[in-house]
């Protein structure tokens, strides 16, 4: 059974940490379809939640990018236990402020808070990159990927749809407490280090300086950073601009716009996992590139082109979308490509990794915003070449030691962070 689990890229000794990371962004991702609406019930304006959201990505931002660094420092393990402890209480704390309608302490909360998912979530990623042989880490992270977004948009989604009618807001928000502490229990009882591992270096602020000096010393690691912004920019941007062109301007209803996007998304969870096959069968950067960049590159006009032609024709867009969807997995075998370009610093390089998904969710709105007064389709233009460009550097990833370049043995590397406590 061993065999089985490592064949496919999952480390035995990790397998529980996958069910975990689950089940701490199910926890994580329930709140997220439902409590702006809430919150405008319970009488906060729009701007305080504006307000909240936006200090929340913040700092989730900043803990992304800390917790490559603090993973190899401290051991992924302890990272992770520290996030379920700082979600747990930090939840605690906004509930209780919600309860009251304090608002200025559920600010505070609400924001801290933020650090506790990415410090378990990115702890893991690290642990996952650093523990896999070189030839099967493309496939490791696409199985990460397809877990943490399977418990982060959809199950949670699912969850929040069945029992709020039930039990209400308030208690749907409690109840992902639950969620978390299992997470969190499932890490401490059932997932281990290797007996062989060697212990955390604790050398934590030269591990997070490393996370900042890296992309001098490694330049490609920070090209990296740049293809990972890139990734997932149209998709932020879209947020701003693509459902009122679907829905004012195309003539989709907002339920099948709903179920277009719905969709987009369930074809990105899908083809997470595969493109980590196809990246490690095929080569990690030409995946990224043609997989990845060519194909977001065609799809993205095609969101304008295809409804120009056909109009409100709800299954050809919904194919454009879904083109979409996988091929912003294409982008997954990235996560192997870092780790390799610096086998001596992976959290570094994973921290890396997390700053450009931090960067990328704030740029593409503001993309989006500078961009949209010259029309839709000349925004989507932009965002295709942006994506182009991003084929350009990909091809910058390449070493003549990256799996591209077929090597005769597994690599497996031997870091501190290997080790869990």
């Amino acid at each position: 059974m061993s065999d089985f689990w490592e064949r496919h890229g999952i480390a035995v000794h990790l397998r529980w940490g996958f069910v975990a990371l689950t089940l701490l962004m199910i926890g994580d991702g329930i709140e997220s379809g439902f409590l702006s609406p809430y919150l405008d019930e319970r009488g906060f304006g729009s701007g305080q939640v504006s307000l909240l959201w936006t200090v929340y990505g913040f700092v989730v931002a900043i803990a992304a990018w800390l917790a490559g660094a603090l993973a190899e420092a401290f051991g992924p393990r302890r990272v992770m236990l520290v996030g379920v402890a700082v979600w747990v209480v930090f939840e605690i704390a906004f509930l209780a402020a919600l309860a009251q309608g304090a608002f200025a302490w559920m600010l505070v909360s609400f924001g801290v808070r933020g650090i506790g998912y990415p410090l378990f979530a990115f702890g893991f990623l690290v642990w996952v990159a650093t523990d896999t042989p070189e030839r099967a880490r493309g496939r490791a992270v696409g199985w990460y990927w397809f877990f943490a977004i399977l418990g982060l948009g959809v199950l949670s989604s699912y969850y929040a749809g069945l029992v709020i009618p039930v039990i209400g807001e308030l208690a749907t928000l409690a109840s992902s407490l639950a969620f978390v502490v299992a997470g969190g229990l499932m890490l401490v009882f059932l997932v281990r280090a290797r007996p062989s591992d060697p212990a955390a270096s604790g050398a934590g602020l030269r591990s997070i300086l490393t996370a900042v000096t890296i992309v001098v010393e490694n330049p490609r690691v920070g090209v990296g950073g740049v293809v990972r912004v890139i990734n997932t920019l149209g998709f932020y941007a879209f947020v701003v601009f693509l459902t009122t062109f679907m829905v004012r301007d195309v003539g989709l209803s907002t339920a099948q716009w709903q179920t277009v996007w719905g969709t987009m998304l369930l074809a990105n969870i899908l083809a997470n996992c595969v493109f980590g096959y196809v990246g490690d069968r095929f080569g990690r950067v030409p995946t990224v590139a043609w997989c990845g960049g060519l194909a977001c590159a065609i799809s993205v006009p095609a969101f304008y082109y295809v409804p120009a032609l056909l109009g409100p024709n709800f299954w050809a867009i919904l194919v454009v979308a879904v083109v979409y969807g996988a091929a912003l997995s294409g982008f997954v075998p990235l996560s192997a490509i870092l780790p390799s370009l610096a086998p001596r610093h992976v959290g570094s390089a994973v921290a890396i990794l997390n700053l450009g998904a931090g960067i990328s969710q704030f740029l593409g709105p503001a993309v989006a915003a500078l961009v949209v007064p010259i029309g839709v389709a000349g925004t989507l233009w932009v965002i295709s070449g942006i994506y182009v460009v991003g084929i350009a550097l990909t091809h910058l990833l390449r070493t003549p030691t990256a799996p591209d370049a077929a090597p005769p043995q597994d690599v497996e590397v031997a870091t501190p962070e290997r080790t869990a406590s």
